[in-house]
């Protein structure tokens, strides 16, 4: 398997994406396809989608439960759909941008929520989802490069929206 994106490597229009529903997931609804950087294309499509999931995530088992669920299937979709195109974490797989902004914006610290309102905390959780998720610090970029397959692929996700929680509950505290 490939480690890398082959250079103009495009398995998919959005017609052939919904005939494969594992590949369509993976591709983060299809929001994968676009370009440049369908991460943060994918990212952005997660965090729209968030809002109407949070009127169904009322309570935090269903929130745990709901962010294990997708992690779950996350880690067989991305892992099946990185198997049957040959390359380990393609740049259109985005899924895992799904759960870990999912992820940030379950977790925002109430204080925030309070103060700032729904649409500055949706952005900040964007942005520092990202900034993470692009950089990789340590001990990002070497997990991701030593776990193999799904988990992979989703685990560096989950670490990069721990790294983007922390100074948003930091500037909660200071607040």
């Amino acid at each position: 398997m490939n480690a890398k994106n082959p250079a103009g490597f495009r398995p998919h229009t959005l017609a052939s994406l919904v005939k494969n529903p594992v590949h369509f997931f993976a591709f983060g609804l299809g929001s994968g396809l676009i370009h440049p950087a369908p991460g943060t294309w994918g990212t952005l499509a997660a965090t729209i989608l968030y809002y109407p999931l949070s009127f169904l995530l009322t309570g935090h088992a269903a929130t745990v439960v709901f962010l294990l669920a997708t992690f779950a299937a996350g880690c067989w979709l991305c892992g099946k759909t990185a198997h049957d195109l040959g390359v380990h974490d393609f740049g259109e797989i985005v899924w895992d941008e799904f759960v870990g902004v999912w992820i940030v914006l379950a977790y925002l610290p109430p204080a925030l929520w309070q103060r700032w309102g729904m649409l500055p905390c949706y952005l900040a959780a964007f942005l520092l989802f990202r900034l993470f998720d692009i950089t990789k610090p340590p001990p990002i970029r070497q997990i991701d490069r030593r776990t193999p397959g799904g988990l992979g692929i989703m685990l560096d996700d989950v670490l990069a929206a721990l790294y983007a929680l922390i100074p948003l509950w930091l500037t909660a505290a200071f607040l």
